[in-house]
């Protein structure tokens, strides 16, 4: 398999009416919204699952509206990652099962908020919350530079759980780490790189378009990964305005070309 045919690339969502006009066909329906995604893109991270369960009923729906090899990652419940309760794990898992029996399931992404720190009783939490989660593929996304060290990587590696690298401004705090992949997957996340916008409203924190010469740059530096991995999720999050959709097309397109 070439390093191109090894992306499989999309968005942080897609139900925004921000992106009618600018992505979407003008006067789209927000019904008619996940179609068109899914005829453009192999591949969605879901965040609405963040806020609520779904239900089985919309997961689905989103499983029979999906083409045959379509792929979701599916946002961990905030619940679980941000209010440190795992009771609600197991609710959790059975409501994907829709993805999961039609093969559709990628994993279940857990993002820890930049508070999140490397401390003991959260690393016994993280222990604690990828064995309620077991049933799944995992991946976790950390936003504190404090696990960003050999003990984290090789504790992932022995788990199998996926670490993300996330593509964020260069702040100190924040957890940063060149392109790396703890199992057969790597796993990429795009935010923005406007420091100046980082802890302003969510709005303005993804406000970011990134370059052709950055994703160009991003495809370069991930190469000797791509090369090892069997599959390369890359979901581009800078949602505001459809910056997210029309990067992640053009990053399609950069891979043709240089990757």
């Amino acid at each position: 398999m070439s390093q191109k045919d090894k992306y499989i690339v999309g968005t942080s969502g897609y139900a925004f009416n921000d992106w009618i006009g600018r992505f979407y066909s003008p006067g789209i329906a927000s019904r008619e919204m996940f179609a068109q995604y899914a005829s453009r893109f192999n591949a969605l991270e879901l965040n609405f699952t963040f806020y609520r369960i779904p239900s089985i009923k919309s997961i689905q729906r989103l499983a029979d509206q999906s083409p045959n090899d379509f792929l979701f990652w599916v946002k961990a419940n905030r619940q679980i990652t941000h209010q440190a309760d795992l009771s609600i794990a197991g609710e959790f898992i059975d409501s994907l099962a829709p993805l999961n029996i039609s093969g559709k399931l990628a994993g279940v992404l857990l993002q820890f908020p930049q508070s999140f720190r490397r401390t003991r009783e959260n690393r016994i939490f993280l222990s604690k919350a990828t064995r309620a989660m077991a049933a799944v593929p995992l991946a976790v996304e950390f936003r504190h530079f404090s696990w960003a060290n050999s003990a984290t990587i090789q504790a992932l590696r022995e788990n199998n759980i996926t670490l993300v690298v996330p593509d964020c401004p260069a702040i100190p705090s924040l957890f940063h780490i060149p392109p790396i992949a703890t199992t057969s997957t790597g796993y990429l996340r795009l935010h923005s790189r406007n420091a100046e916008k980082w802890y302003a409203d969510m709005a303005q924190r993804y406000d970011y378009s990134y370059s052709k010469e950055e994703l160009i740059e991003i495809i370069h530096s991930w190469k000797q990964v791509v090369s090892q991995v069997e599959r390369m999720f890359v979901f581009f999050n800078n949602c505001h305005h459809a910056q997210a959709a029309l990067n992640a097309e053009t990053f399609c397109q950069l891979i043709s070309q240089v990757g």
